[in-house]
């Protein structure tokens, strides 16, 4: 790709600045929590018909997808749960395929009054802009959408099949990527445009989902010595998952890409229900809890030893020792991800990064989970992530930085039309 070819994409991607920013407010105002994102799939849906894609648009089935690898359960009304994907077929195949994916599903907003501004009434001010999934990923989605436009508005078109993939659950269990892979969609590489802080997932973690689910012996509060507490009997256990946390992050050390970060796996109680009368000693608590785990690890591994941790838990607790609590899985059974066998999608990149910002891409070893995770490890997709700067994911007054937006959008834009290819319309 020649220099002017590469100048006449990114000044066209500052010419459609304003109306990516405008579109990515309207997808950021849709309340897209889980269960309920099928207005942001109508609207994905509608701007790929606009702009001329072949759109596939349908139901999941959890069904066709429970025995798949990487498949994590299903515990919400899913009877509305859809992925959508818009086809660019090229009139001339010259260039490499590709998979352009974000995910429209975002995570609860917490109490409104800890936001300073209105979490699904997006507002940019100071360079930002302000909103619930702003961040985390609706302004990475709709960048990859405006990235092909500007090719286009450049007088270009790609020269290789592109699948843009707008897909659900990638917060709670991944089904909605998988569900594409079921479907059948593949491509040469795959390209996710998560807030990674402009820097290159290399490595990611794995997470699991799982719920304690503690019982007591109720009896009024003045005997409580007579009862047993299910709240204060569910902090022992979790107590003793934080030991095994520590053991897991030893562990760690030893890694190639996770040496080098302190605490890299991360477990977290996350939500916490018990009891029904403040006078009352509780009879039950669950405990939905989630943690890390480190690519390569077996899912299944991880799993018995979270069982043998609350099993020795139980049996040392004066009470649980003879009434032991119970753990469903309860979302994410993920394996981590090592990205490899991707040397000529990261080529491409490298040339894209070094147009838009110079220097060399900086990799990072990712204390999160992405769905780049089904490509490469169940198709073995080279599948790239990389985005914009921004802060505040799943906190209050979520964040983009625009500057950043802009560039990595200039750098899909250059990654998109040097892997696949261009040629003048």
């Amino acid at each position: 790709m020649t220099t002017d070819t590469q100048q006449k994409i990114l000044d066209a991607v500052d010419a459609g600045f304003d109306a990516q920013l405008a579109t990515t407010r309207d997808f950021v105002a849709i309340p897209s929590t889980r269960g309920a994102e099928g207005p942001c799939q109508d609207m994905i849906a509608d701007l790929l018909r606009q702009r001329g894609y072949e759109v596939d648009d349908w139901h999941i089935d959890v069904e066709d997808l429970k025995d798949l690898r990487g498949f994590g359960p299903i515990e919400h009304d899913f009877s509305r749960a859809r992925t959508v994907v818009g086809t660019y077929r090229p009139a001339s195949n010259a260039g490499k395929s590709l998979i352009l994916q974000g995910h429209c599903d975002v995570v609860p907003a917490g109490p409104l009054d800890m936001w300073e501004t209105p979490p699904f009434s997006p507002t940019i001010k100071d360079g930002r802009m302000y909103g619930r999934g702003a961040c985390d990923m609706k302004s990475g989605t709709i960048g990859a959408l405006y990235a092909l436009d500007a090719i286009k508005a450049a007088g270009l078109k790609p020269t290789a099949r592109i699948h843009f993939q707008s897909v659900i659950e990638e917060e709670s269990t991944g089904v909605g990527a998988l569900s594409t892979l079921q479907r059948g969609y593949r491509a040469d590489a795959c390209f996710i445009p998560e807030p990674t802080g402009e820097t290159m997932v290399r490595s990611q973690v794995g997470v699991i989902w799982f719920r304690l689910k503690v019982r007591g012996f109720p009896v009024h509060v003045f005997e409580a010595g007579a009862g047993a507490n299910a709240i204060m009997a569910a902090y022992h256990l979790i107590h003793a998952l934080q030991k095994l946390e520590a053991d897991w992050n030893e562990r760690a050390k030893a890694d190639r890409h996770f040496k080098a970060v302190s605490h890299p796996l991360n477990f977290n109680p996350g939500i916490i229900k018990g009891g029904d009368w403040a006078s009352s000693v509780p009879a039950w608590c669950d405990v939905d809890c989630r943690i890390a785990v480190l690519p390569g690890w077996s899912i299944a591994e991880c799993q018995k030893e979270i069982l043998a941790c609350v099993s020795a838990a139980a049996r040392d607790h004066r009470f649980l020792s003879n009434n032991p609590p119970q753990v469903e899985w309860s979302g994410f059974l993920s394996e981590g991800y090592e990205l490899t066998n991707s040397a000529e999608p990261e080529a491409a990149f490298a040339k894209a990064f070094g147009a838009v910002y110079g220097g060399v891409v900086p990799d990072r070893a990712f204390t999160a989970l992405t769905d780049t995770r089904f490509y490469g490890l169940n198709y073995n997709i080279p599948s790239l992530c990389y985005g914009a700067k921004g802060a505040a994911m799943h906190g209050f007054n979520e964040y983009v930085e625009l500057d950043s937006l802009r560039k990595s959008t200039k750098a899909t834009a250059l990654f998109i039309a040097e892997w696949c290819g261009v040629e003048r319309v």
